[in-house]
């Protein structure tokens, strides 16, 4: 990158020396901080608009239900000047079109006005949209064309933090702002972000850490039960979640529903699951049953996350774990699993693999049930289990196959990552691994568009890393696993 890609850059400096009075008096986000709701993380505005001003970057450490995704990029917006957007990423489709919607219904606005949101196949912004909920994949596309953010003021980061886009888009971010965009606003923020790593990654570039803003949680406090499945029952066999297992999980949301109020929240791993519970659930007099992952179409999302006129019953795969809120619910049932990408050795193939879920992972989903009133959790192990489960979930750049991770540096002109703020270094021997596919998919597309075998394979896969068939063959691969493992994207 090339500091002549700053000349489109509107710089980020505070809106009242640049905007009359006239338009901070209709400005919806001004009505909106000077009269927000009466959330946790008001707690810690203050200090993170001083952090941004003096700093240009901090990072907000808040449980689930202070907040964050509601009053921080209003916030962050009201620091940007001129025609600047802040671009909140979130891990799903699915959570940006619902923070999206939650943000604009506060302002009395539709999406597109000035709060928008951008997914795969579906964009509602305007002229006016001053804050953009996207996902990850959007931002590092958008980063990929152009690295100076043309338009845009600041960019709150909020997502899995396992997650190896993430951990990119966080890099590149750093990259960015250290070489072209000196005036872009950084913040991360989440409810188990490691905050001094991160604070110390942001600021990498600057030589000194991003300040901590850590907010206080709000929860109401939420009784556990232990509820292991009949002996002989293993949550996972060789083929996946046994029918048994489900059987269990069913049988626990029954219980819950018989001994404590409110809406029910269950986790379980992936769609098909979804499905095997719902089906075990239907006739459940008075009580709606309803679906909740990313593959469904958008209307029914919608319904799992409004209210209802009856009790309801929401299965859902880890969408539901952060970002996302499922109003009503007091009780959770947690099956205790959680789907993982990894690298499949003997075919070199990437595949998602059903695990137990992480000590920090069940704290968070437990917290669903605390975000309302008095809650439940009911966690199908038992609590001697609790101690030997893994205390966070690995990171994806560490176990899952890296390709696409090394497709995206390639083409960001970083073939190995040495000189960017990555919060987990790759595993040599796995990057050594999707370096040589990137090769040997280099050479067959040069081979396809010369008639020969001959050329340099390694030059063969640079190319292939910067083309757009190389990525459409990397994103139908990751669908097509995706199809074939049941996830959600």
């Amino acid at each position: 990158m090339t500091s002549s890609q700053q000349s489109t850059v509107s710089r980020a400096t505070p809106r009242a020396s640049t905007c009359g009075r006239s338009r901070l008096i209709s400005d919806p986000i001004r009505t909106l901080l000077d009269s927000p709701p009466d959330l946790p993380v008001l707690g810690g505005l203050s200090a993170l608009t001083t952090a941004l001003r003096e700093r240009g970057m901090a990072v907000m450490l808040a449980p689930p239900g202070t907040g964050k995704t509601t009053l921080v990029p209003p916030a962050v917006a009201s620091l940007v000047a001129g025609d600047g957007v802040v671009v909140v990423t979130q891990p799903r489709r699915i959570a940006a079109r619902a923070a999206a919607r939650r943000l604009a219904d506060l302002l009395g606005e539709r999406v597109g006005e000035t709060v928008g949101h951008t997914v795969r196949g579906d964009r509602r912004v305007g002229p006016g949209t001053r804050i953009e909920f996207v996902t990850t994949g959007v931002l590092l596309r958008r980063l990929q064309r152009d690295p100076s953010c043309p338009g845009c003021g600041g960019r709150p980061r909020r997502g899995a933090r396992a997650s190896a886009d993430a951990d990119l888009t966080l890099a590149f971010l750093v990259d960015v702002r250290a070489t072209v965009r000196d005036d872009l606003l950084l913040v991360a923020m989440s409810a188990t972000v490691e905050a001094e790593r991160t604070a110390a990654t942001l600021g990498v570039a600057a030589a000194v850490e991003a300040p901590v803003i850590d907010v206080p949680g709000a929860l109401h406090p939420v009784t556990q039960h232990w509820a292991p499945p009949p002996p002989g029952v293993l949550p996972t066999d060789e083929r996946g979640v046994p029918p048994r297992f489900l059987d269990h999980v069913a049988a626990t949301v029954r219980q819950a529903l018989a001994a404590d109020p409110g809406d029910v929240l269950v986790f379980v791993p992936g769609v098909g699951e979804v499905d095997g519970v719902m089906r075990r659930l239907s006739g459940l007099a008075g009580v709606d049953v309803l679906a909740l992952h990313g593959r469904l179409p958008a209307r029914e999302q919608d319904l799992a996350l409004s209210r209802g006129l009856r009790r309801r019953v929401v299965v859902s795969t880890a969408v539901a774990e952060s970002s996302l809120t499922v109003p009503g619910v007091r009780i959770v049932v947690d099956a205790g699993l959680s789907r993982e990408p990894r690298t499949d050795q003997a075919r070199g193939l990437p595949s998602l693999v059903t695990v137990r879920v992480s000590r920090s992972a069940a704290e968070q989903r437990a917290g669903r049930a605390g975000r309302e009133a008095v809650g439940a959790v009911y966690r199908c192990w038992a609590r001697v289990d609790h101690v030997h489960l893994a205390a966070h979930p690995a990171p994806e750049i560490a176990v899952a196959d890296l390709t696409g991770f090394c497709l995206e540096l390639a083409a960001w002109g970083a073939v190995d990552g040495t000189n960017l703020a990555l919060l987990d270094r790759p595993p040599p021997a796995a990057v050594e691994t999707a370096r040589q596919t990137l090769v040997e998919l280099g050479d067959r597309r040069h081979r396809c568009d010369h008639g020969s075998g001959s050329g340099d394979g390694a030059g063969a896969g640079r190319s292939a890393a910067r083309s757009g068939s190389a990525r459409r063959c990397r994103d139908r691969g990751r669908s097509a696993c995706s199809r074939s493992r049941g996830t959600d994207g």
